[in-house]
């Protein structure tokens, strides 16, 4: 399982998910440019020090995400987006998915929408725009993780 933002606007997002998939060990793909520079700096404040625990790739574009993603393991790229019919609660996820997630304030182009797998929704009430790309991606990855059961195992520790 994988995560890839596409030109991802808001550094404090993009540090949040990367926590996130710190904890849950899934590997994230940022495919530039974005919206601020791409480094640890820029994700400090909401990444902490999770940061040297993530599997982070960088890509210098979508084309060169979507030409090195495979790495001879068949993936399935598929874009969470507003614009999609299929609840992600009704996807059947695979452990090669990588689950794409487009830019804050403009979502993917449509050449993007014309070359994912699959398109999925979080359905919400009508009039509203969406979800925080960060809760989003948990909501999503987290019933990606539960179908296909990645999550990390309860590991017993002593409370203090």
């Amino acid at each position: 399982m994988r995560i890839a933002l596409f030109e991802p606007d808001i550094p404090q997002n993009t540090g949040t998910i990367l926590r996130f998939s710190a904890c849950l060990g899934v590997a994230v793909d940022i495919i530039e440019p974005a919206g601020f520079a791409v480094s640890d700096r820029a994700f400090r404040r909401a990444g902490l020090d999770y940061l040297e625990h993530v599997d982070i790739s960088r890509h210098r574009s979508f084309q060169h995400f979507y030409e090195n993603s495979g790495n001879n393991i068949p993936r399935r790229l598929v874009l969470l987006t507003t614009k999609a019919n299929v609840s992600y609660m009704d996807f059947e996820f695979s452990n090669h998915d990588t689950l794409l997630l487009g830019r804050e304030s403009a979502g993917v182009p449509q050449y993007v929408h014309d070359i994912v797998d699959a398109r999925i929704v979080i359905p919400m009430y009508k009039n509203l725009r969406s979800i925080n790309i960060a809760a989003a991606t948990a909501m999503v990855v987290g019933e990606a993780l539960r179908q296909t059961g990645q999550f990390p195992k309860i590991e017993n520790q002593e409370q203090t």
